[in-house]
Parts: structure tokens; sequence; C-alpha cells
């Protein structure tokens, strides 16, 4: 197999200089661009300031789903915490019309939300650190960097895209479950997450097994969206889920949060390639 072959000194002396060029000036472009993006990503993220800011505006979002026409509502988003919530569900059995809202002096936090707006503000910390004066002397610094920006911005999506997997019992002591008035009936669970830039609502419907049910038990595990079938113990009652509705709403500004940090993660990749070419001429040297 064919080895690459040494620069020669005229060689070596022109990528010197364009890899001086790269650390003084191409980096510190890249910098200012990342810094531009997540600055944009960040205002997505509005909560309520201090002073002349003001509290984070108010948006509802209409909940809905192709498949089902049993549950329907309006969640009213603030920041990072529901505000308000208004659920309508249809009791498959009897059409019976359930109406519950969250209590006036309750708002329920998103912590997903304030999970990515916080990664998003850390790696806007990592890049002040490095301003316009900031002298980069090795590839190795860069890359360090990069790789920790890159980390922060990793979770930030992440927070938004893998919703926490939740056991039915870890649901049902949720004080989410509190929030409404008037209160959930003991047959129902209420689960709301962030999946990818959706809004969403789960509402289980439950039924009590029967001490001589003929039913084998096996409690289910943890998930994102359980199915009809999955049975849990809550105090000295064993459940099953009967039927399950699921509804969600489209939040415009986190589908911008997303494209920002995956044109952010492909800068802080591209430079961080361009750096490794050089690396491969100096394989002695901490590039």
């Amino acid at each position: 197999m064919a080895t690459a072959m040494a620069p020669t000194s005229v060689e070596r002396a022109v990528l010197e200089e364009e890899f001086r060029w790269l650390l003084h000036d191409e980096v510190h472009a890249v910098l200012r661009q990342l810094q531009d993006i997540l600055k944009e990503a960040s205002l997505r993220f509005t909560l309520p300031g201090s002073g002349m800011e003001g509290p984070a505006k108010q948006e509802n979002f209409i909940l809905g789903s192709s498949g089902t026409d049993q549950v329907k509502g309006v969640l009213t988003l603030q920041g990072d915490a529901l505000s308000q919530a208004d659920v309508n569900l249809k009791m498959p059995r009897n059409n019976q019309l359930l109406h519950f809202a969250f209590r006036e002096d309750k708002q329920w936090k998103l912590q997903q939300i304030q999970d990515a707006r916080n990664h998003v503000s850390q790696a806007i910390y990592l890049l002040n650190n490095r301003d316009e004066s900031y002298q980069f002397r090795t590839g190795a610094e860069v890359l360090k960097l990069m790789d920790a920006v890159m980390l922060q911005l990793t979770r930030a999506r992440n927070r938004l895209t893998t919703p926490a997997t939740l056991t039915l019992p870890e649901i049902a002591a949720s004080g989410l479950t509190r929030m409404f008035t008037p209160a959930l009936p003991s047959d129902l669970l209420v689960n709301v997450y962030i999946n990818l830039n959706k809004l969403c609502l789960t509402v289980y419907q439950l039924h009590a097994l029967q001490p001589n049910s003929t039913k084998n038990f096996r409690p289910a595990g943890g998930s994102v969206l359980h199915s009809p079938g999955a049975m849990f113990e809550w105090g000295s009652q064993r459940l099953e889920v009967s039927h399950v509705h699921k509804v969600e709403s489209v939040i415009p500004w986190l589908n911008d949060a997303l494209v920002f940090f995956t044109v952010s993660l492909q800068l802080c990749q591209q430079l961080k390639d361009k750096i490794s070419v050089f690396s491969s001429y100096w394989s002695y040297r901490p590039f």
C-alpha cells in the first residue's frame, strides 16, 4: 500500500502559512458565524425577563390528530412553561364528553425546552470566551473548543428529539395529574412532552384488573408512548391501559431552533475537518 510522501521544504512553508491563516483568520470567521446563528437560536427560547423586557408572550397551540377526534384541546405556551390547558375528551364507550383545564394558579414547566435553552447558552458562553483578540496557537486547541461546543449543541438537540421514557407509575405520580380542574378521574392519566418540533399531549384511559383476572400480569417498562394493554401497579390496584389518545401541534420556533443546531454542528465539523487535513502532514505536532 502506497504511503503519502513527506512535503518538501517549499510545500511545508506554504502549508505552514496556510495553517497560520486558518488559525488567525478563518477560525474566528467561523466562530463569528456560530455566534450569530446561536444568538438567533437563543432568541427562539424567549423567557420572562426583567426590566423593560417584560414577560414572554403567550402562544396558543391547537391540538389535533389525523387518527382520532376523541381528544381536542388548546395548550398555551409561555416561554418554557405551559400556562394554560383546555382539553376535551370524548369517552369511547358512552361518548360522554369530559372537559378539564389547568387551575389558574398553576403552570407546568417543560424541562426539555429549559434544558435545550441552557445548553445553547453554554455553547454561546464557550464561543464568547474566544473573542477576536484571542490567538489560537495549535489546531488541537481549536478541536477542543469545537468538541465542547458540539457537545452542548448535541445535548440541546437531543433534549428536543428524545423525550423521556417514563413508566406508567411515574406518569401517575407526576404533578401534571394534579394541575387540572375539575380533578382528573382516577381512570385517566395525562402526559405532555416535546418531540422534535411538536408539543404532544397523551391521554391514557385505564381500567382495573380484577383480583381473579386470568390475565398474566406484567408491569410495563418505561416508554415515550405506552400502548393499549400496558399494565402497571398503582397503590393496591393493578391497572391496564384500555385506550391511548395522542394529539399534537407544531411549534414553529422549535423547528427553527433545530435547523440552527444542525447548521451550527455542520460548521463545527467542517472546521474540524480542515484542521485534520493539516494534522495529516504534521503527525508529530499537536495539531
